[in-house]
């Protein structure tokens, strides 16, 4: 298989392994799509880790060359199927991040952009959305979430000239929330994970709820969805047993109820 999903101690990882470089086809976002489902309804995954086999592609996207030799309705069925399995990294209550090591462009960018974190790893490579240089568009939500991300302008000069960037240039410009030392990043990246599989599942879940329903609404109403997201918590066992840690000096341990 391409893709592949595993949980362990909390931690759900998905797995891109289609080498050379993670190109994918129908087959790849089909099983893209089974692993978030396996890990969403995992009730030992508290949180989803995107990374990638290689050590020199996080993925290059779709497979153009399949692209080439299809016809215009099943290119567009491609593209509207993986809409949808891209949509699933934040329908999910559970974080997801993407643990960029390598190439990261067109779709391949658009999965990471897909999740709701993106971590990356210093070093020689690429990530950018090149897709005009084929005579296409940023497809698999590229065109709506990267400038949601680093504003229209930053995102607009980047698609239309087709320019891919270093990952310093990309943490400086937002691309990626956090740059760490490569021989670092899969440490790095499981004491992210696990900070947040062992924190509160339904506070987590909410807080993401309250930021993607609440980012592209007025501010009034975004207030009411944070509060909406907040007033179940208060009844919730995990916050009386957060809250009792607290004056207790001691750990807390939550149960997602």
């Amino acid at each position: 298989m391409a893709v592949t999903a595993k949980t362990e101690d909390r931690i759900g990882w998905i797995t891109l392994d289609r080498p050379p470089a993670n190109s994918y086809d129908r087959a790849f976002v089909e099983e893209l799509g089974a692993a978030i489902d396996q890990l969403a309804e995992d009730d030992e995954a508290r949180v989803v880790v995107v990374r990638s086999s290689s050590d020199k592609f996080f993925s290059a996207g779709a497979d153009v060359k399949n692209f080439a030799d299809g016809d215009p309705d099943t290119n567009n069925d491609m593209v509207r199927l993986a809409h949808r399995v891209f949509d699933r990294f934040a329908a999910i209550p559970k974080l997801s991040i993407a643990a960029i090591n390598g190439h990261a462009l067109g779709g391949g960018y658009e999965i990471a952009l897909a999740c709701d974190v993106r971590i990356a790893a210093e070093g020689r490579y690429r990530i950018g959305l090149p897709e005009v240089t084929l005579g296409l568009l940023p497809g698999t939500g590229g065109t709506q979430r990267l400038p949601r991300l680093i504003g229209r302008g930053r995102a607009l000069l980047l698609m239309a000239t087709g320019t891919s960037v270093t990952p310093d240039e990309a943490e400086r410009l937002g691309m990626v929330d956090r740059l760490v030392p490569a021989e670092q990043l899969d440490e790095h990246v499981r004491e992210v994970a696990t900070t947040i599989a062992f924190g509160a599942p339904l506070a987590i879940a909410a807080t993401k709820r309250a930021v993607h329903e609440g980012a592209d609404r007025p501010l009034h109403e975004a207030l009411q969805v944070e509060l909406e997201q907040l007033a179940p918590l208060f009844a919730s066992h995990d916050a009386r047993e957060g809250m009792a840690a607290f004056l207790e000096k001691r750990r807390p341990d939550y149960e997602g109820r």
